[in-house]
């Protein structure tokens, strides 16, 4: 019994949600509708747009912005709106300072075939002149290369037998100073050095005194006369 109500029950429930549910679609489906039917009934009001005249920018009001003042700008407006924009064409044209600089710009990025060929030319005879140089710089310094090896081997001979004499020289100071003073004496004492300084005062004093007695020889050395004279006479 308790079971057959509980079916009773459940069945009623059913049915009411299902009568829920299809009121609810009728409604959507009515809303949908008249949402349909109220956009198309829209009518929009058309925008004022002004498309016959132009825009051309005050440039003595303070409200304009500076880049609407400018002949970039203006150049704009000549290309959009032409003769409308109320510009003057020739304001348009770079001055001639400009022009110069224009042509200048052009002469240096993109020269002309004749320049650049002549470009090219002065160029490669750079480049020979400065080659010539260079092996004529080298031939001279290879013809001036056996006196400059026959120089360096004369200083290194010349150099080698000073040292040698003046080895030749030391040894025979210090001898000399041994026999002098009975001992053995240090090149760099006092004594030795002192010794040195007589002995180059002695012969400087033997080379004066040659030097003179040479020339007394030859002043006093009676003149020959000549061939010719006696033969004559």
């Amino acid at each position: 019994m308790a079971a057959s109500m509980l079916r009773r029950r459940t069945a009623a429930l059913c049915r009411n949600i299902q009568r829920i549910s299809s009121s609810k679609t009728i409604l959507s489906a009515n809303s949908r509708i008249g949402f349909v039917v109220q956009t198309a009934s829209y009518n929009p009001k058309p925008l004022k747009l002004n498309i016959s005249e132009p825009y051309i920018p005050d440039k003595d009001s303070e409200k304009t912005p500076e880049w609407q003042k400018t002949t970039r700008f203006d150049k704009k407006l000549f290309g959009r709106y032409g003769s409308a924009s109320g510009v003057d064409p020739a304001s348009l044209w770079p001055s001639r300072e400009q022009l110069d600089k224009i042509i200048e710009e052009e002469k240096q990025w993109h020269p002309t075939l004749e320049a650049m060929l002549k470009n090219i030319a002065a160029k490669e005879k750079q480049e020979t002149e400065k080659r010539m140089a260079k092996e004529k710089l080298i031939a001279a310094n290879m013809a001036k290369m056996p006196k400059l090896v026959a120089d360096w081997r004369r200083e290194k001979r010349e150099t080698k037998q000073k040292l040698k004499e003046e080895k030749a020289q030391r040894a025979k100071l210090l001898a000399e100073a041994r026999e002098r003073f009975g001992y053995a004496l240090d090149p760099r004492s006092p004594k030795f050095l002192e010794m040195v300084a007589e002995i180059e005062k002695e012969n400087k004093k033997k080379q004066k005194l040659m030097k003179r007695r040479l020339k007394e020889e030859q002043t006093a050395a009676p003149i020959a006369p000549p061939a010719a004279a006696s033969s004559s006479s």
